[in-house]
């Protein structure tokens, strides 16, 4: 079964690349007017300064934001999946256990889920901001490069063999923003734009699949 899934990432893979070579992302700016954050010309917080989850341009993702979308489209959402011979029970796992360069360890941080894997990151010795560089199963890799990329791909495409997380993403009509993430590279494995990015791409890529059935 293994091998069968194996397959399909890679092949799923090899596609996804080649139409994110072609896709053209523009990511919403998100600008400040007399203290209210707006995006595409809406405000993106209420009058109590609680994150707005949709609106009819945009979806903004995040975990403890009160919309089913934001929720299912975090990397903090339980969606378990295999990744390089590994078992996840979320993206986020992921991207906190790469802070780890014990390998062992790492692999310990799999199984968190939600705020619990975001918050597994003070349990690492290792600051990984202090060399831009980051662990998978104890090879060195830079944060800020083209191998880095390459792995971050194969993750999400890892991740949408769960059906789940397959359709949430399929099924997005609007673009998907995170207004809460980091914008730099050397504050965060995983940027803001970055997130944006991969998710746009990847619901773009699923109905680029359906339309050449």
């Amino acid at each position: 079964m293994y091998n069968v899934i194996n397959k399909k990432i890679k092949q799923e893979l090899l596609a996804y690349h080649q139409f994110k070579e072609n896709f053209e992302f523009k990511p919403l700016d998100i600008i400040d007017v007399n203290g209210i954050q707006y995006c595409d010309g809406l405000p993106i917080q209420d009058k109590e300064g609680k994150y707005i989850p949709e609106c009819e341009r945009w979806i903004n993702v995040g975990y403890k934001i009160k919309g089913s979308l934001s929720k299912l489209l975090s990397n903090l959402y339980p969606y378990e999946f295999d990744f390089k011979k590994f078992h996840l029970r979320s993206i986020e796992a992921f991207f906190q256990g790469i802070k780890f360069n014990d390998p062992i360890v790492q692999q310990s941080v799999f199984v968190y889920y939600g705020t619990d894997a975001y918050h597994i990151q003070l349990a690492s010795g290792y600051d990984w901001k202090e060399t831009g560089t980051i662990y998978w199963q104890g090879q060195a890799i830079k944060r800020d490069s083209k191998e880095y990329d390459l792995l971050v791909d194969e993750l999400y495409i890892s991740a949408l063999q769960n059906p789940l997380y397959r359709q949430v993403i399929k099924g997005t009509t609007k673009p998907i923003i995170h207004s809460i993430g980091k914008l730099s590279k050397i504050e965060t494995v995983f940027t803001r734009y970055e997130f944006e990015k991969q998710l746009n791409s990847l619901s773009a890529f699923l109905k680029h699949l359906d339309e050449d059935i």
